[in-house]
């Protein structure tokens, strides 16, 4: 079988940013995936599955419910690797064109105090396993240590 594409991608090299991963055509149109890596892979622990499990709660509610994203929100989860996670948006873009976005999101991610959306049994398979100061921690990680200081090494990948 063929290498695919997300493993080809250096991961000794990779740094925090937000990555276009790649564009799909469906038909007439577009959907790019964007790589959001929040650790730098293989330097770095990987997130804790409790934290990852609410930010995943926290970026799907706010990005379906984005005045602007909610009908271009295709998909938000988080990366087996646990180093990051995945946005689909249905429409061409460069990462450039997503930081106003992603700075909204890590912000909201941020401050958001009280019950997590979703955290319930009627409402997810695992709903117990939730760290909310964790992900407010690693979202204003994130926000202020990459978000407020990117650079072109943070938004496409290296050879």
């Amino acid at each position: 079988m063929e290498k695919i594409a997300s493993f080809t991608v250096n991961h000794l090299t990779l740094l925090p940013g937000i990555y276009v991963s790649r564009k799909d055509h469906i038909g007439s149109e577009v959907v790019t995936t964007f790589d959001i890596r929040m650790t730098r892979p293989n330097f770095e622990p990987v997130m804790n599955t409790a934290e990852v499990h609410t930010i995943e709660h926290l970026g799907a509610t706010f990005l379906r419910n984005h005045k602007q994203y909610a009908d271009k929100t295709v998909y938000f989860g988080p990366m087996g690797c646990r180093t990051g996670f995945y946005l689909i948006l249905a429409g061409e873009y460069a990462s450039e064109d997503i930081l106003d976005l992603a700075r909204e999101l890590f912000s909201f991610m941020r401050d958001f105090k009280g019950e997590v959306p979703g955290a319930a049994a009627r409402d997810c398979g695992n709903y117990l396993d939730m760290n909310l100061p964790m992900a407010n921690y690693l979202a204003k990680k994130f926000y202020d240590e990459v978000l407020c200081n990117m650079t072109k090494e943070r938004m496409q990948y290296s050879e």
